[in-house]
């Protein structure tokens, strides 16, 4: 079974993660989710955790007890990592070594492919600061 590790971010388009995840787990995929804060704000974790059964992750410093480095297990687990929708803000993010939330830090950490699903204003997306940032990512395979 593969592992795919879903990463929502704060764009509208978040909602839509609810139907990846719910198809890739009827194709019997391992499904783990990491919300950014303001992902939270378009869909709740419990409809995430809910549809993958598994807990959602949001908060680097969750008081939740665990027994492992949460950002370094989750990138070890991942078999592949899909950001759904990915924000202008996170791939410039990632585009440019910042890793200041659970989702860009395990994607900072992860040796595995990591996709990600551009969702954007068109403005935003014809920005040439995203086309550098997207070159850039490429660049690093």
């Amino acid at each position: 079974m593969k592992n795919i590790l879903i990463g929502v971010t704060g764009g509208i388009s978040a909602y839509k993660s609810a139907n990846i995840i719910s198809k890739l787990k009827k194709k019997g995929y391992n499904v783990k989710v990491i919300m950014t804060e303001n992902a939270t704000k378009i869909i709740t974790p419990l409809t995430l955790e809910t549809l993958s059964r598994n807990r959602v992750y949001v908060d680097m410093w969750d008081k939740t007890p665990h027994f492992e480095v949460e950002h370094i297990s989750l990138a070890d687990w991942a078999d592949v990592v899909l950001v759904a929708p990915a924000t202008y803000n996170i791939v410039g993010k990632v585009a440019n070594g910042i890793a200041d939330d659970m989702l860009s830090t395990v994607i900072s950490a992860c040796k595995k492919p990591v996709y990600f699903a551009l969702a954007m204003n068109v403005n935003m997306y014809e920005n040439p600061i995203l086309k550098e940032n997207v070159n850039k990512l490429k660049k690093y395979g």
